[in-house]
């Protein structure tokens, strides 16, 4: 039994992230191997050249919304470790917004205690904030607009979420599950939706609900696509969308719109990351990959990702992480800052899984930390020693993913599906009558 409150928690977390903050600063003037990210130096960069009124695309490799720059002005002229404190209080928002989540549920203290430590000390999750990077933002938004669906409140989750698809285009692939999860039978003109609340056996028997794997989510869909809450929701995210892209395009002209659009749809990147598709760009890099090549890259993901929503849709946040996971597994590349856009939905799926961490879960921690080590080791090699080992790296690619799809597969089934709303009594009573 853990008798932290959460308040304290999140007191000791923040102490702890600022400790890490400080230390980075003195490691990177004493130390051969700097602790701050090197996105972090373009990030400011990029703030400065925003604060003298010039164009942060100036800055070579800033790939980023000019809503970062914006952000990271006070970089300029308080501290240069603004940043780092923004990301990190960031990160201690998707503690705060974990266990929200998880209370709207009626999950136990206890569950939703554990859950906020699992992320607030994860190492991933405490390193990339302090490090300098953007990925605790986006991660609070993505939690943020989770809320506003589970609370009804339509026009605002739409609002954030054509702004973090502006600010990172990746959560665009919450697009489909989030207009089938705007279900008609629980979002209805001037009514709250009702949440399913969650029952200690959801987390011992294995169950699966006949609603969400005996009917095809897109035939209910289809049946209904035109709802009040789906056309706002399309309508709201779009513009706000629109409207960003529109602004910073008049600003900043093509080269906004390529670098931080246009440039992760094409994006090709030689050397050496987890993707097993860096062998071949590397190999093929002096020449213009064909359009042929280039579909056959996104194919895998693109039916993945279908493949996911239709069957987990209508229960959105374990429909978020199986859908992250997929993503980052199959992407054309993938850094180890990726990996905490799934970890941060990891602590809101855990409640209802029936997999113990003695030994099913413990195997599945070692075995994706196992597979990333033994890649790590080869890129070591490779990156530091100067040696010829991008056979042995790629293949070692080739084991991480085999990694992340058996942990995938294992997570599924151990998952207790169920739609996140119920009905209203006075709907079903309709229907019998």
């Amino acid at each position: 039994m853990i008798s932290l409150k959460p308040r304290s928690i999140l007191l000791i977390s923040a102490i702890f992230r600022v400790g890490l903050i400080l230390f980075g600063e003195w490691q990177d003037t004493h130390m051969e191997v700097r602790y701050t990210d090197v996105d972090y130096l373009v990030f400011s960069d990029a703030a400065s050249l925003m604060a003298s009124g010039q164009s942060p695309y100036k800055r070579t490799t800033y790939r980023y919304s000019p809503l970062l720059a914006f952000l990271l002005i006070p970089n300029s002229f308080t501290s240069r470790c603004w940043g780092k404190f923004l990301f990190s209080a960031s990160d201690l928002f998707v503690g705060l917004f974990i266990r929200i989540i998880l209370k709207q549920r009626k999950v136990p203290d206890d569950l939703c205690t554990y859950s906020m430590l699992i992320w607030l000390f994860n190492p991933f999750a405490f390193t990339i904030g302090t490090r300098g990077n953007c990925e605790p933002i986006v991660c609070a938004m993505i939690l943020w607009i989770i809320i506003c669906l589970n609370n009804g409140n339509v026009v605002q989750a739409a609002f954030w979420y054509g702004l973090i698809v502006h600010f990172r285009i990746y959560p665009i692939i919450y697009a489909l599950p989030i207009i089938i999860f705007l279900d008609p039978r629980f979002f209805r003109s001037g009514t709250k939706p009702l949440l399913s609340d969650w029952t200690s056996d959801q987390g011992k028997a294995h169950q699966i609900n006949s609603e969400l794997t005996d009917k095809c989510v897109v035939c209910d869909a289809l049946k209904s696509t035109f709802t009040r809450s789906r056309i706002l929701f399309g309508l709201i995210s779009g513009t706000v969308f629109l409207l960003c892209t529109g602004f910073f395009f008049r600003l900043y002209g093509w080269e906004f719109l390529h670098e931080a659009l246009l440039y992760h749809l094409t994006r090709t990147d030689p050397r050496h990351n987890f993707s097993i598709y860096f062998y071949h760009i590397y190999l093929n890099y002096e020449r213009e990959l064909s359009v042929l090549e280039k579909l056959i890259s996104f194919l895998p993901q693109f039916i993945v990702q279908l493949v996911l929503i239709l069957c987990f849709a209508k229960d959105l946040v374990f429909c978020f992480f199986v859908q992250t996971v997929a993503f980052v597994a199959f992407n054309k590349v993938i850094t180890a800052q990726y990996f905490v856009w799934f970890f941060c939905l990891l602590p809101l799926i855990l409640p209802w899984s029936n997999m113990k961490l003695k030994w099913k879960g413990l195997c599945c921690i070692l075995l994706w930390m196992g597979a990333q080590t033994h890649w790590l080791l080869w890129g070591y090699l490779l990156e530091f020693k100067g040696k010829n080992v991008f056979l042995q790296l790629w293949m070692a690619s080739l084991l991480f993913l085999a990694a992340n799809t058996f942990i995938l597969i294992v997570l599924i089934r151990h998952h207790n599906y169920g739609p996140v709303f119920r009905q209203h009594t006075d709907l079903k009573t309709t229907k019998t009558t």
